[in-house]
């Protein structure tokens, strides 16, 4: 029997998958990548009696792989919060899915477990850029929610990239970084050399940031865009998630530029968390969920068109 454990890249799947192998450890073959790699079911050739554990990617971009996992007759246990399109009724799938705008992958492993790795959840929702669920969930937990918003960002900031050669830390590499800690703050009192190594080159790729270009300016939604460089890449996910903290009633999109066209990081106002990923699917390799979204390759070509479908939906 074989063991997969397939998780997004980003902190709410690294960090659901933390909390779920300290409660159940396992020993599994890890399949992951950047934030944006999530049809990740295709890497997985599981056979009849394996285990395959999935967090935090859309069904719906996975749906013919996962059919095939399960026709196998391997077993699936889901946790996701995008859009699911069609869940397969099917006797080997287990599958918790939520799709409600306030919600992440880390808080439904949360609940499975009945919240016994607490701060690694506040952790995740804070780096999935849920700072108002982050702090409920940390209620009369006597947290220092300081650290755990800066480390929940750092790993959050990890996974974005052009391709995994873009990120400071693999993230399965830095998954068993992590697991070896009962806590966050276990994390960084005992193994401080990657935090310190994400926070510098995070302070270096957001002072980049500051020079974005404003592609579209409007009250209720704002279009920027970022040179093609590694740093751009990294830093793109999280620089649109603290324009959104700034500016909760305002929808951004950052569009970072890459050969032929750009990668787009899309998300709804804070205040009213809707209608990003309705937007992403127009486009062909767009996806995510209500509050964040994304599209893997804007053609030049279409960057008109996404810029009146942006204003259009916000």
């Amino acid at each position: 029997m074989t063991d997969y454990d397939v998780f997004n890249g980003d902190a709410d799947g690294i960090i659901s998958l933390v909390q779920l192998r300290l409660s159940e450890p396992r020993h599994a073959e890890l399949v992951t990548g950047r934030k944006r790699d999530i049809k990740l079911l295709d890497r997985v050739q599981a056979t009849s009696g394996d285990r395959v554990t999935v967090l935090d990617i859309s069904m719906r971009s996975n749906a013919d792989d996962l059919r095939r996992i399960l026709d196998t007759g391997a077993k699936v246990q889901y946790f996701d919060h995008h859009n699911a399109g069609d869940i397969p009724d099917h006797a080997n799938l287990d599958a918790t899915i939520n799709t409600a705008s306030e919600v992440c992958t880390a808080v439904l492993v949360d609940q499975y477990l009945g919240g016994a790795h607490r701060a690694w959840a506040v952790a995740a929702a804070y780096g999935d850029n849920f700072p108002a669920m982050a702090e409920r969930l940390a209620t009369g937990h006597h947290l220092p929610l300081a650290q755990l918003k800066e480390l929940g960002e750092l790993i959050n900031y990890n996974g974005y990239g052009g391709s995994v050669d873009d990120l400071l830390y693999h993230p399965a590499d830095l998954f068993r970084l992590l697991v070896k800690h009962a806590t966050p703050m276990a994390f960084l009192t005992e193994a401080g050399e990657p935090f310190f190594a994400l926070q510098e080159q995070y302070a270096s790729d957001w002072a980049m940031a500051q020079a974005s270009q404003v592609m579209d300016n409007r009250p209720k939604g704002r279009v920027l865009a970022l040179s093609d460089t590694a740093a751009s890449r990294r830093i793109s996910g999280d620089y649109g998630n603290k324009l959104a903290q700034e500016n909760p009633d305002r929808a951004h999109a950052i569009l970072t530029a890459q050969a032929d066209g750009y990668l787009v990081s899309i998300r709804a106002p804070i205040n009213k968390r809707e209608g990003a990923d309705t937007l992403a699917l127009q486009f062909e390799t767009g996806g995510g969920r209500a509050a964040a979204a994304g599209i893997n390759h804007l053609p030049d070509a279409d960057v008109t068109r996404f810029i009146e479908a942006f204003r259009a939906a916000f």
